[in-house]
């Protein structure tokens, strides 16, 4: 079986953008017929400059070659051009080839790629949204608790048994900082008011995505212990191990991270410094499926589980959910609310959400068909933001409305 064709997708998101601008999209053909999909989860630079990346690794290290050999296919992308090391842009690459050849690999063995990577372990997967609440003009409004509290009591009745917010933004280039008083105190009430809303029936799951300095993250923290959250994620900006753990060594609190880091030795990294005992791997990002389970089965050393992350389209939920499905340490999976609007648009078959829970497919290889009219439709991407991006300016003590994106 030889990989003969690639095809490259950057597919715009109508606004609001939830997921992101938008998502970049591989196609894989083989000379047999068959065909796979990946998603690479946008990271440095725009499409317009990633399109070409991605053509190039595709002719230097897949084309011509057997799906199969995912471990030559990531040791020679990881070793490209003398480096050796965790490249965040490579490594992005490199994810959502790799997810397509395992959805080759599926469909040709007639199995789902969890089957292939050590089996069915979960029947279901318990799954979290963020909160998205509506003021009365129907705009997203991320700053104000009651909302927050009110969203949060919707999402209980849907099914979710846990929910996301971050009210301690925003998150700058010159993160991270200190939080002022009046945001400590808000972040506060958010816990009380959904803690109050939800009960004992809905974990709090405290999203921060590196403001602080590890002095503020553990004042804040020592505010919020009383609500008992699952997580506080990503205390710290990602590139300091230790100076995570140093949060970690000073709240009951357990921490999350790993959004933004790539493969098995970032997360070694993480783990050895006692950092965090919840890894936030994102498969488009981390190195692809088969670097996803590493990862997993290093956590499982250290008694600590997975909670993929996802912020970007339903190819890459697609492969974490197969990851999930066959992780015995799988603590909980990120959902795009219930998996509604564009994402359901875009697939043939929306995702299986049922009362709180992720269903694993059964159908071969990612357990997924794309509506291919639909990603014609929205691509290619036209405007000049990047997928996220931060605030171009320090933090302000009178501008520090949350904000995403």
């Amino acid at each position: 079986m030889k990989i003969t064709e690639l095809q490259t997708y950057s597919v715009a998101t109508p606004a609001p953008h939830i997921g992101g601008r938008y998502w970049l999209f591989v196609r894989l053909k083989t000379a047999c017929g068959l065909e796979g999909v990946g998603e690479i989860y946008s990271a440095s630079f725009h499409p317009k400059a990633q399109i070409p990346m991605i053509e190039d690794v595709f002719q230097r290290y897949l084309y011509g070659h057997d799906p199969h050999h995912i471990e030559r296919f990531y040791r020679q992308c990881y070793s490209s051009g003398f480096t050796q090391r965790p490249d965040l842009s490579m490594m992005g690459i490199v994810s959502g080839l790799e997810m397509a050849c395992w959805d080759i690999i599926g469909k040709a063995a007639n199995q789902p790629v969890y089957e292939l990577i050590g089996g069915k372990v979960h029947e279901k997967l318990r799954c979290y949204t963020y909160l998205y609440p509506k003021n009365t003009a129907g705009e997203y409004d991320y700053s104000d608790p009651y909302l927050a509290a009110e969203s949060a009591a919707e999402n209980l009745r849907k099914g979710f048994t846990a929910v996301k917010f971050d009210p301690a933004g925003p998150y700058t280039a010159y993160s991270g900082h200190h939080l002022s008083l009046e945001v400590m105190q808000r972040c506060e009430l958010f816990c009380q008011l959904i803690r109050e809303a939800v009960g004992d029936q809905c974990d709090l799951l405290f999203g921060t995505h590196g403001q602080m300095t590890p002095a503020s993250a553990i004042r804040l923290a020592k505010r919020l212990e009383a609500y008992d959250p699952l997580w506080l994620e990503e205390p710290v900006p990602p590139g300091q191990p230790e100076a995570m753990a140093e949060v970690a060594r000073k709240t009951t609190i357990p921490i999350a991270a790993g959004e933004r880091l790539t493969t098995k030795y970032e997360f070694a990294a993480l783990l050895q410094a006692g950092a965090a005992r919840i890894l936030q791997m994102n498969l488009g990002r981390v190195g692809g499926i088969l670097e996803g389970k590493k990862i997993a089965s290093l956590a499982e050393v250290y008694y600590a589980q997975i909670a993929p992350h996802l912020y970007n389209g339903p190819i890459g939920a697609a492969a974490s959910i197969q990851l999930a499905t066959a992780t015995p340490n799988f603590l909980i999976q990120e959902s795009m609310e219930t998996w509604g609007g564009f994402y359901a648009e875009i697939l043939h078959q929306p995702i299986h959400w049922e009362d709180g829970y992720l269903i694993p497919p059964t159908t071969p290889g990612l357990g997924i068909e794309v509506n291919w009219e639909v990603v014609a439709a929205h691509s290619p991407y036209t405007g000049e933001g990047l997928h996220l991006q931060m605030h171009p300016t320090p933090y302000d003590l009178k501008d520090h409305a949350p904000a995403k994106g």
